[in-house]
């Protein structure tokens, strides 16, 4: 290689991580948003007049757009270019974020929340679509690591965030600075994507694929039927919350399955391809993930009303107390990326031990009566959580895509991201219930509470521990069978075995 070419090549290896930084620019908007309202609550309340119908839609209003849009998104980027898409869902999702601060009453918050959620929910597979284009083989992993821990350590960092905001702006105004923080970083990532993001392919070169609007539309229709009841039973509890809509989502995800085996006889490619789905790894790793991800995500919701309501902590101490996890949880999530390639999916499956063990010991310890000082008590089991945590959802993510083709990446990280936005509200309307079930039958022992719905976030991560388990399991089996049934060449003599890789 000439010294010319070298430079070259160093040039776009340099421009290929600085345009990672733009992506995850945006990611850092669309995770902090995820958390950073709920502190936020009572200031809306005061700020704002916001009935508690208005406030539960402002929570709800943003998961559940969010995953609607994943799937569709994805296939967007994927059929007419992820950075023509990507700005796209960049500017709608800042423009959002202004209209949700600047909003005179309570509705117009609750639109904005819901305008937000959409543009996230197009914006995000887009930046997976793009790790997918711009990394491959162990690059990939690094790729993928670092949009853990920025995912991780965003999601966490946001309520501590919002508290100093709040009280750097006060009750009429502090709420307006939660959704105007994302100003900033919308412009930044705005500034550079034109420039560093890679060019979408030419038309002629891009999926020559239909963006299938009738199967968008069917499996839309579904999952908002799902999440509906699911997203409101956070807030107005399970038993005011619409279930009965569970019926009509498995009409409409019936009619989705037989209009996309309809259309792929047509000659056409449904929105959900066979081809993704037959991937090696790619529906166990969905499925492993998303149970992971119903249980984890549960742990901050009990956590800071725990910590507010049960030990009086501000919403700063409360955000500093789940510091911990977050900082193990990004550490190494970024760690976790760069060895899954060597390590595979015994990586994913010791990450779940050490998340059971560390989120054990803090269900243990907060069980009795841990004091005004629970925070510190819980800081390092929590740690050993978080790290856990970072051992498996980036890990498990890179290896889910691993082998999808990068025209089918947006799409395949949309039914990824949608699995897991629905087994994510599920884990905390289902936790949410059983910890003021226990409060109140327990008389506010807020110890109890936090005891028993720490144990059911531990049975989904066990849950999810099984399925890799019983994966490494299958595999080892293929291959201690494949080496002592070796293919045969086309003369009957033992050819070689079939190469197979680490188990991922």
């Amino acid at each position: 290689m000439t010294g010319q070419e070298m430079a070259e090549t160093s040039s776009t290896d340099r421009r290929r991580w600085w345009a990672l930084t733009v992506c995850m620019a945006a990611g850092v908007m669309i995770f902090i948003d995820v958390s950073i309202v709920n502190v936020a609550l009572p200031s809306l309340q005061q700020g704002l007049g916001a009935s508690s119908a208005e406030l539960s839609w402002v929570v709800a209003g943003y998961a559940l757009t969010f995953g609607l849009l994943l799937v569709p998104g994805g296939r967007l980027g994927d059929a007419r270019g992820r950075k023509r898409m990507f700005v796209a869902g960049l500017v709608a999702f800042a423009a959002a974020s202004v209209l949700a601060g600047l909003a005179p009453a309570a509705w117009v918050l609750v639109v904005a929340r819901l305008l937000q959620g959409a543009a996230g929910g197009a914006l995000n597979p887009q930046i997976l679509g793009l790790i997918q284009t711009m990394f491959s083989g162990r690059e990939r992993g690094k790729a993928f690591g670092v949009f853990g821990a920025v995912n991780a350590s965003s999601t966490a960092i946001g309520p501590l965030i919002g508290g100093l905001l709040i009280q750097l702006g006060g009750p009429d105004a502090g709420w307006r600075f939660v959704f105007l923080v994302n100003l900033p970083f919308g412009i930044a990532a705005l500034l550079f994507a034109r420039r560093l993001l890679p060019d979408d392919d030419p038309p002629e070169q891009r999926s020559h694929t239909s963006l299938d609007p009738l199967g968008a539309l069917l499996l839309g229709l579904s999952v908002v039927a799902v999440m509906v009841p699911i997203v409101l039973s956070e807030s107005s509890g399970p038993s005011r919350s619409p279930w009965w809509l569970l019926g009509p989502a498995a009409v409409l995800f019936a009619a989705f399955v037989g209009w996309e085996r309809r259309f792929a006889r047509r000659g056409a490619t449904p929105l959900v391809t066979g081809r993704v789905l037959r991937r090696p790894g790619y529906a166990l790793g969905t499925a492993l993930g998303s149970l992971y991800i119903g249980g984890s995500t549960a742990i901050f919701f009990v956590l800071t009303v725990f910590f507010q309501r049960g030990l009086g902590y501000s919403p700063i101490e409360s955000g500093l107390s789940t510091m911990p996890y977050a900082i193990g949880s990004a550490v190494a999530a970024a760690i976790g990326g760069r060895v899954v390639t060597r390590l595979g999916r015994p990586l994913v499956v010791a990450g779940s031990v050490v998340m059971l063990v560390g989120l054990g010991a803090a269900a243990l310890l907060l069980s009795g009566d841990a004091g005004p000082h629970a925070g510190l008590v819980v800081a390092g089991p929590l740690l050993v959580a978080g790290l856990g945590s970072g051992m498996v959802i980036t890990p498990n993510q890179t290896l889910t895509l691993a082998d999808v083709p990068t025209d089918q990446g947006g799409t395949a990280a949309g039914m990824q991201q949608t699995a897991q936005r629905i087994m994510s509200s599920l884990g905390i309307a289902v936790v949410a219930a059983v910890f003021y079930a226990t409060l109140a039958g327990t008389g506010e022992d807020y110890g109890t509470a936090i005891a028993v719905g720490l144990t059911v976030t531990l049975g989904l991560v066990s849950a999810s521990f099984l399925l890799g388990v019983v994966d490494l399991l299958v595999r080892r089996r293929r291959r201690h069978r494949e080496e002592a049934h070796p293919v045969q060449d086309h003369q009957g003599a033992p050819g070689p075995a079939p190469a197979v890789g680490k188990s991922r």
